[in-house]
């Protein structure tokens, strides 16, 4: 039997997943039997239009599309498959979550991947959004996984350790930054180091990851606080985590290096 090379990952908005997993794709873009499948919720049609920027609240979404595609083509491995849902940007929750969940399992049973990765509860900034799509991912994973089907050998979600996120804080006070607030909506959460289960250095494709994120133009404001400085992005693309979600992992089991690392 093959090697199940094929990641699907599940996010809720245009540029989620440029944080989320830039540094797997780059990393894995050469090998032949990788298959890199995006579905996207939205395309992030309500996102913040900053003064000047060329876009409407009418044109938004298609222009966070393209620079979504173009995104890829920079960093230089486009998906195999890119799904775009439709769904409301900022009203995930509204449409019935079974069938938002009916959708990612369609896309499960056509793909069988080896890997699926999206967001855990906390949706790394507590966009609603954010949970809502996880939570689909998630439900939709077992789902197809009681079915028996060859694939689905690993669950992830994208997550920061608390170490960094206490980190970046401290940082962003010296530079008279708000700091990221937990109990806030849109601010950074982080979760227990020892609950991440995948660090995976990208620091060799970090040129690759910059190259994709700054294709996210119209978003460039929300995404950092200093967007025209190349060290600011530098600084945020040395690692990627991930909380293993399933198989629930072992007492004492060392942290994995790749989301493929320890998979046939």
């Amino acid at each position: 039997m093959p090697r199940n090379r094929t990641l699907v990952c599940v996010v809720a908005h245009p540029d989620d997943d440029a944080h989320a997993i830039a540094g797997t794709i780059a990393l894995h873009a050469d090998e032949p039997d990788f298959r890199f499948v995006l579905v996207h919720a939205t395309r992030g049609e309500l996102g913040d239009i900053r003064e000047g920027f060329a876009a409407t609240r009418e044109t938004l979404a298609s222009v966070r599309q393209a620079e979504d595609e173009a995104a890829w083509a920079a960093l230089g491995r486009v998906p195999d498959r890119h799904e775009w849902l439709g769904l409301p940007d900022g009203g995930v929750s509204s449409v019935p979550l079974d069938d938002v969940v009916a959708a990612l399992e369609q896309v499960l049973l056509e793909e069988q991947p080896s890997v699926v990765v999206t967001f855990g509860p906390d949706g790394i900034s507590g966009h609603p959004d954010h949970v809502t799509i996880g939570a689909a991912t998630d439900a939709a994973f077992f789902r197809v996984q009681a079915r028996g089907k060859f694939g689905l050998r690993r669950l992830a979600h994208t997550a920061v350790p608390q170490s960094v996120v206490d980190r970046w804080n401290e940082r962003r006070r010296e530079l008279g930054l708000f700091a990221f607030d937990p109990t806030e909506v849109y601010h950074l959460r982080g979760v227990p180091d020892e609950r991440i289960g995948i660090t995976i250095d990208c620091r060799t494709v970090a040129d690759r990851i910059g190259a994709g994120l700054r294709e996210h133009r119209s978003q460039h404001h929300v995404m950092s606080d200093d967007p025209d400085n190349p060290e600011q992005w530098n600084k945020r693309i040395k690692y990627e985590w991930h909380v293993i979600a399933w198989p629930p992992p072992e007492a004492e089991t060392p942290a994995l290096t790749d989301l493929f690392d320890g998979l046939s």
